[in-house]
């Protein structure tokens, strides 16, 4: 009672007493200063403690909004607070080995919308690198491989899971030929056992049926077992190995072991395999196309760190720990949700899917026409005899043989055994490459490959041996074979100390490779093959110079790039004066030169004719299919504000000739192809002469044929390069 009564004298209250706001809006305030307008004869000397109205409420609405404005700033920070705490919590297992922060935490950190504000957050690399236990220096320690395996997950993407044999199976069956089959045997069954009856009308269609089974267990079980041979291939392809520092020693390790904080370590070419920030490095050029569709390279440097893994390295080098991998990083993202993939049709699956298409339609309208003309002339027949209105038993035999004729036609038509006859032939030729070790995923690859009528192939590693060893060196006027422990201790002995110093301390400092001890205490050599031949051959001048000459201070460095095609750096002498060294292409290095060095280790004017000369000898040791390198130096006693690496006036000190062996049956199996009908190209990056002496070697560039240029190639018109394209060979 009492609450119903409260509630009635609220509501009579409400609807018959309108008592006004306290402070009331501004319409009202408006209405009121009207209303006593007749009465207020000095309005402004009346209302001079008020300010006007629209002030008042311009006010009043600036500082609601500001009101709001600072909600939203404190919800957003709230959200913000609530987001690191409660989004990345610590697991007890990360406390208990005394990590400071989670793995998703560092996947956010790294990833493609990377947010500087929480990477400043976690007081930046420094920060970071002590909340996963890593020092930048030294790396992580061996013994804690298994627990970041566990905690931070490995790098390994996940597989999916193998196709069954029966996947295969169904495939097999999608053909259209065999569907086609498929429906004339099931009609055959019927007709045959309406006509003939058991089991005589059977034959026919099992018969069918059996062709198709047969086609089919044949496909599916050849590429269900190539499947599993590709399997086992994809695991021995991503056996790559990569430079990394871990207890304080620089090692290769496998792809796969790289565990978060781990320091590794990237240069021209590499493809980075996990997620990580910039440590140190010079001149990093990173394409991210592949991950974010931009072509454009991104410039990585200690202001904006982030490098992901699927990237490639276009420039320069790098230092860069590792806080993703696996699944967490950007790529393995990617790869995830790319699992599905699907088959194209072979040219030859094609064309025999179009001619069943048309051979069926065929005999489906020929099929059609012969059962109209008898089912006609079976009624006019019987309109003249008995009349149309009497059948019996016979006359419906009679109209389903007729039916029986049309299918016939139409399974006679289809070639059943050309499926069959096909998918027979190519797993005969599956077993011929098997055989070779050659090694197809699909049966009817084969036909596509043996469609081919040209093959281009790369020369270095693929045609090579890719192990580059110095071959020949002109050194003060004087080319010599250093081939080998003998002639080497001749050209030492034929090379004034002060030379073959400046020689050694070039190679040293000037080069993308690094010297590192193994476990069993011998010395690796870790670097591209050129750079390793080169460390390896001053290795054999004089070796025990290299942690000397390492230790100098490098003041600034320029890596090498395909544009340049040149390596520079510059060192700070033990005397206090700079020296600058640059070691890449010849032709570019020989321009940059004013002086020589002669064998007196004195330095020389480089004149036109010894310009010249050295130009021969250069085109001699191309010939001699040897990759040539030049090496100079040139001394800055004063220290310039910018430190820049000077692109002039420098003096030769020595030309490297350097070769990459054929591999052995290179030769025999170019001459295979040709005879098959199969045109063998080259296409290379290296000196133009280097390639034709290999090319001449390796049998594919003929009297007849055609080395060029790129950029020459790129030049020719449409008409030109109708013409050329047959022939051009390297």
């Amino acid at each position: 009672m009492e609450s119903g009564r409260s509630w009635s004298i609220d509501s009579y209250l409400n609807e018959h007493f309108d008592i006004p706001a306290k402070n009331p809006p501004g319409e009202a305030r408006l209405r009121w200063r009207r209303a006593v307008g007749l009465i207020v004869r000095n309005r402004r000397r009346r209302f001079r403690m008020f300010s006007g109205l629209h002030a008042l409420d311009d006010s009043q609405r600036r500082k609601i909004l500001g009101k709001v404005q600072v909600v939203i700033t404190v919800h957003k920070a709230a959200l913000q607070f609530i987001d690191g705490v409660r989004r990345y919590p610590l697991s007890n297992d990360l406390i208990k080995e005394g990590f400071c922060i989670s793995p998703d935490e560092l996947s956010a950190i790294t990833g493609m919308r990377e947010d500087p504000t929480i990477f400043k957050t976690h007081g930046g690399i420094n920060g970071i690198s002590r909340k996963i236990k890593a020092s930048l220096e030294d790396g992580i320690s061996e013994t804690e491989i298994e627990t970041r395996q566990k905690l931070y997950g490995s790098n390994k993407h996940a597989e999916k899971p193998p196709r069954s044999f029966w996947m295969f199976v169904w495939d097999a069956l999608h053909d259209l030929t065999l569907i086609i089959l498929m429906v004339c045997a099931v009609v055959s069954l019927l007709v045959g056992l309406a006509t003939k009856g058991w089991p005589t009308g059977i034959y026919d269609g099992l018969g069918i049926i059996f062709s198709i089974l047969l086609a089919v267990l044949v496909t599916a079980s050849s590429d269900y077992k190539q499947s599993r041979k590709f399997m086992e291939l994809d695991r021995e392809k991503q056996k790559i190995y990569v430079r990394i520092t871990r207890d304080r020693k620089t090692k290769k390790v496998l792809v796969h072991d790289l565990v978060v904080g781990d320091i590794l370590h990237l240069s021209i070419g590499d493809v980075v395999p996990a997620d990580g920030l910039f440590v140190s490095g010079y001149s990093l050029m990173i394409d991210e196309s592949s991950l974010s569709g931009e072509s454009e390279p991104v410039h990585v440097s200690e202001e904006k760190p982030f490098l992901h893994a699927g990237s490639k390295v276009l420039d320069g080098t790098a230092k860069m720990l590792v806080t993703a991998v696996g699944m967490r990083t950007e790529w393995g993202k990617i790869m995830d949700a790319l699992n599905d993939d699907g088959v194209d049709e072979t040219p030859l699956q094609v064309k025999l899917n179009g001619v069943a298409t048309i051979i069926g339609q065929i005999g489906l309208v020929f099929a059609i026409l012969t059962f109209l003309v008898l089912l006609v002339r079976f009624l006019v027949d019987k309109v003249m005899l008995v009349g149309l209105l009497n059948w019996s038993a016979n006359d419906a035999l009679t109209i389903v043989n007729y039916f029986a004729i049309a299918v016939t036609i139409v399974v006679v038509a289809v070639p059943e055994g050309l499926p069959l006859a096909v998918t027979l032939s190519l797993a005969f030729a599956m077993k011929k490459l098997m055989s070779d070790k050659a090694l197809v995923r699909h049966l009817a690859a084969c036909e596509t490959m043996g469609s081919a009528s040209c093959i281009c192939t790369d020369k270095t590693g693929t045609l090579t041996t890719n192990h580059m060893i110095v071959d020949k060196v002109w050194i003060s006027d004087v080319s010599k074979s250093v081939n080998g422990d003998t002639n080497i201790n001749k050209l030492k002995a034929a090379t004034s100390e002060s030379v073959m110093e400046i020689l050694i301390q070039g190679i040293f400092v000037n080069t993308g490779s690094e010297v590192v001890k193994g476990d069993d205490g011998e010395r690796n050599i870790l670097g591209t093959p050129t750079e390793a031949a080169l460390l390896e051959f001053g290795l054999s001048l004089q070796g025990d110079l290299y942690d000397e000459y390492n230790k100098l201070p490098r003041v600034r460095v320029e890596p090498f790039n395909s544009v340049k095609k040149k390596m520079s750096v510059l060192i700070q002498l033990p005397n206090g004066g700079l020296r600058s060294f640059c070691k890449g292409a010849s032709e570019i290095i020989l321009e940059q030169c004013d002086t020589v060095l002669n064998s007196e280790g004195n330095i020389t004017l480089l004149s036109e004719i010894q310009k010249q000369n050295v130009l021969n000898i250069i085109k001699s040791f191309a010939s001699e299919a040897l990759r040539t390198l030049c090496i100079a130096f040139k001394d800055r006693n004063e220290i310039s504000d910018d430190q820049t690496i000077p692109e002039d006036g420098y003096t030769l000190i020595a030309l490297f000739g350097i070769k990459d062996p054929v591999r052995p049956g290179v030769r025999d199996a170019v001459m295979t192809c040709m005879a098959a009908g199969i045109k063998v190209r080259m296409v290379t990056g290296d000196n133009i002469n280097t390639a034709k002496a290999i090319a001449k070697e390796c049998g594919i560039l003929t009297e007849d044929g055609i080395a060029i240029e790129g950029r020459e190639l790129h030049d020719k018109s449409t008409d030109e390069l109708k013409e050329l394209l047959p022939k051009i060979e390297v």
